[in-house]
């Protein structure tokens, strides 16, 4: 039987760790990004050398109508979706002291990163309760991409802390209400991984680290997000709905 996910955010970055794992599962992938098409070419069709059907659906998740464009996209091409991986987010356009943060640069983030993120949930949620009123045994899981940031403060990044913390809790009052449905919700909360969005401040990264800031002395990489991701559409952590998993290499494990 074949499954499909939808990623968003899934042509780069953690995103594209992911959507890399996956097709190794052999998960036809409907992928989301701010790109066009003929920008993400070469990575579409690196992903289907794995044998897996894989489709392009552009647009910005904070916007409604590019919201309603994904999910029908979806639809029409594959005719059903069995996995959400809520990835796509945006790092703040300026790393402000949280006293000193502009109200413009606040909703760009949360527009992206929480509003848009929840309203499309909200969307593929409603979707897969009809899929399983229709089909009681095939798999339907949402899993949301988060950061430890949702629950480690930084106070030159506080919008997107707060962004983090809201889907955090996103995840948990969906695990609630899915229940009944049998869809699973989980949560990924990953530490330093090494992207895009963190190459400005990489070599800050690595030095701490070579200070004792992660037990495991190095940055995260995409693929690690994406083996968890695996695991958990594989159905290999069954029993846990609602449950949060840490990929950080040791950075929030408390010492003194």
């Amino acid at each position: 039987m074949k499954r499909v996910a939808l990623i968003t955010g899934g042509t780069r970055g953690i995103g594209l760790g992911i959507a890399k794992k996956l097709a190794e599962e052999g998960i036809d992938l409907a992928l989301n990004g701010m790109r066009q098409e003929s920008d993400v070419l070469g990575v579409l069709d690196e992903l289907r050398q794995s044998g897996v059907r894989v489709e392009y659906f552009p647009g910005n998740i904070a916007e409604k109508a590019d919201r309603e464009s994904i999910v029908s996209g979806v639809r029409e091409k594959f005719g059903t979706l069995n996995f959400l991986v809520n990835n796509a987010g945006v790092a703040p356009r300026v790393r402000a002291d949280a006293l000193e943060v502009a109200e413009e640069d606040f909703d760009h983030l949360m527009d992206i990163n929480l509003r848009g993120t929840f309203f499309l949930t909200q969307a593929v949620a409603q979707w897969m309760t009809e899929i399983r009123q229709s089909d009681p045994d095939t798999p339907l899981t949402l899993v949301s991409i988060t950061s430890i940031s949702a629950v480690m403060a930084s106070t030159n990044r506080i919008a997107y802390c707060m962004a983090k913390a809201g889907l955090s809790m996103m995840s948990k009052v969906l695990a609630v209400r899915l229940a009944e449905f049998g869809i699973p919700v989980y949560e990924i909360q990953p530490g330093i991984i090494e992207t895009d969005m963190t190459e400005k401040v990489k070599e800050i990264y690595e030095e701490r680290i070579k200070k004792g800031l992660t037990l495991e002395p190095r940055l995260g990489k995409p693929a690690d997000v994406g083996k968890l991701v695996a695991a958990i559409l594989r159905g290999d952590l069954p029993y846990a709905t609602g449950q949060v998993i840490t990929v950080d290499g040791g950075l929030s494990v408390g010492r003194f």
